[in-house]
């Protein structure tokens, strides 16, 4: 099936200085939802599908404007690829319209950095995740990308090395994990040849499994600690959920945040330096065809769009951009195009394409909090 929006983008031709002014809204029966910063960097194309910020089954049927002084519209998307004269934040707008009717509005911000970080050049990197990480795509994208004009080394640290993952690459992802299982999973037999595996972070204290990161960094990482930690988990947590019932729904995700949470603090409590980011869960395949595929009717995408929306909606308001405790959103669902960055017979999967898309939302992050760790050192 394609999707077309029908779009029209206002961009400003003076910088922007502040917000664009919003009218007042009284609905917002679309549930627009954005988080409040996207980052992106110079000569790397960065965007914004909206598919993926709306709850709608039909979004060629709405109109979609955005006001910004970067970027442009295309057909399903608004898109940059920023130069140096746009280093800095600019504000933007989206305005959804069903004919002249305005149905709903919000801002956000866009950070551009420009791609040199000075001061520090090696920089240590964990991520952790499931099979999206596992299948070591993204990882490959992200080492090369960041590593790809030699004035800076990143390490990823990690003990999984998959056998799809280039030299230099590592991770903790693996398939069909949730945020409980890195918390609590102990296997006394792994074995990998069968994809048993034992949590990374859980290891026995005398006759108990106890989630113990700072010995994971002691054996895994030869003491080193990471600089920065990406986490991109939240699919298995609740892809069986109950869309239908929002009370539950939300009792669900709450009780997948109180892993979360735990898993969190215990790295952070023990890499007190790293930055966490926490990646916004990544939307559904466009097409019918990739749940059909994998589930055979027992799943649909409407019923996991709805999950994952609401899961999007409950990741910013429960973790947001909490600067004094080094977390921050990284807004991965944004720029993956839910159409062709996915294959037509995968439900959640992306193709080349997709996990590229994820691995440039990663790298924007990446170098804007680098950028700004160097400038908190050299002052």
């Amino acid at each position: 099936m394609t999707r077309r929006l029908v779009l029209f983008c206002v961009i400003t031709v003076a910088a922007c200085t502040s917000t664009p002014a919003a009218e007042p809204v009284a609905e917002n029966p679309l549930r627009l939802t954005l988080p409040p910063v996207g980052y992106a960097v110079t000569d790397g194309e960065i965007g914004v599908y909206f598919d993926n910020i709306v709850l709608t089954e039909t979004p060629d049927k709405y109109r979609f404007e955005v006001t910004s002084d970067i970027g442009h519209t295309e057909t399903n998307r608004w898109v940059v690829t920023p130069t140096e004269k746009d280093v800095g934040d600019h504000p933007w707008l989206v305005k959804i319209f069903e004919g002249d009717h305005l149905l709903g509005q919000q801002s956000m911000t866009w950070h551009v950095s420009p791609a040199g970080i000075p001061g520090q050049k090696d920089y240590s990197l964990l991520l952790i995740g499931d099979s999206l990480t596992h299948a070591s795509l993204y990882p490959n994208e992200l080492y090369q990308r960041l590593n790809a004009e030699g004035k800076t080394h990143w390490t990823m640290l990690g003990t999984h090395k998959p056998t799809n993952a280039k030299p230099g690459v590592a991770h903790e992802g693996y398939g069909g994990w949730t945020w409980q299982r890195f918390v609590t999973h102990y296997e006394p037999m792994p074995d990998l040849a069968n994809r048993k595996h034992s949590s990374p972070f859980v290891f026995l204290d005398g006759d108990k499994p106890k989630l113990d990161v700072a010995k994971y960094i002691e054996t895994a990482c030869a003491g080193r600690q990471p600089d920065f930690v990406i986490v991109m988990l939240g699919i298995n947590d609740c892809f069986g959920a109950n869309a239908n019932d929002p009370a539950a729904l939300d009792s669900h995700i709450d009780r997948v945040f109180g892993y979360a949470d735990t898993l969190i603090q215990t790295i952070q409590s023990t890499a007190s330096q790293a930055e966490l980011g926490l990646c916004l869960t990544t939307p559904p395949n466009a097409r019918e065809s990739g749940f059909t595929a994998n589930y055979k009717g027992k799943y649909t995408r409407w019923n996991w769009k709805k999950i994952q929306h609401r899961l999007v909606e409950k990741e910013l308001a429960h973790f947001g951009d909490q600067a004094d405790q080094k977390r921050w959103i990284v807004p991965t669902e944004l720029y993956i195009d839910p159409e062709a960055g996915y294959p037509v017979d995968n439900a959640v999967h992306p193709n080349a394409t997709g996990y590229a898309q994820i691995a440039a939302s990663m790298q924007a992050w990446l170098i804007s909090r680098a950028q700004a760790k160097a400038v908190t050192k050299s002052e």
